[in-house]
């Protein structure tokens, strides 16, 4: 199809309607619908930040009451302090000294701080399991490396169909 390259005054006034009808009518929608998609975009800009939970600290056992005191002491503080609870036990100071002894660069420092860090089990650097994802290893113990104790033919025999794809189940291939 060509291009109409004959463009007259009547022609030209019809697009400059059609035009001017288009963007009356999106300036129309864009009054009655403006605020809705704005609320909308909004709430799915809202539900797109990440949930900040709180932290859940392990509960501390129940100490016995202390024995009453003959003689009053000062009074308590107003206030009492609780102390800071990190959800880490503290770092060996042989292992924190990595963090000063080289650059992360030469796969010292940081890197070999964090590496050797990465090789305690989680029970070792946690006071209690943090994510849920903790939960499956926790306790687990060292990894077990099991060996497999068949050869590959018999691995092969005990795995595929003696009698072929499309043939009747025979009552040995059948699990019940």
């Amino acid at each position: 199809m060509l291009r109409q390259l004959n463009m007259d005054t009547l022609r030209q006034n019809f697009w400059k309607e059609e035009y001017l009808r288009e963007k009356m009518v999106r300036c129309e929608w864009h009054r009655k619908h403006g605020s809705m998609v704005k609320a909308k975009q909004k709430a799915k800009a809202a539900a797109r930040l990440p949930l900040k939970l709180p932290t859940l600290y392990p509960k501390a056992p129940r100490s016995p009451p202390p024995a009453p005191q003959a003689v009053p002491s000062k009074a308590p503080s107003p206030v009492p302090e609780a102390p800071f609870q990190s959800e880490m036990y503290p770092v060996l100071p042989a292992t924190r000294a990595l963090l000063y002894e080289g650059i992360s660069h030469d796969l010292q420092g940081r890197y070999h701080y964090l590496n050797t860090r990465k090789l305690d089990m989680p029970e070792t650097r946690y006071l209690f399991p943090i994510t849920t994802n903790f939960t499956y290893g926790w306790q687990l113990g060292p990894p077990v490396k099991q060996e497999l104790v068949s050869c590959k033919m018999c691995r092969i025999d005990s795995f595929f169909r003696k009698n072929g794809a499309f043939a009747l189940l025979d009552p040995r291939d059948l699990a019940l």
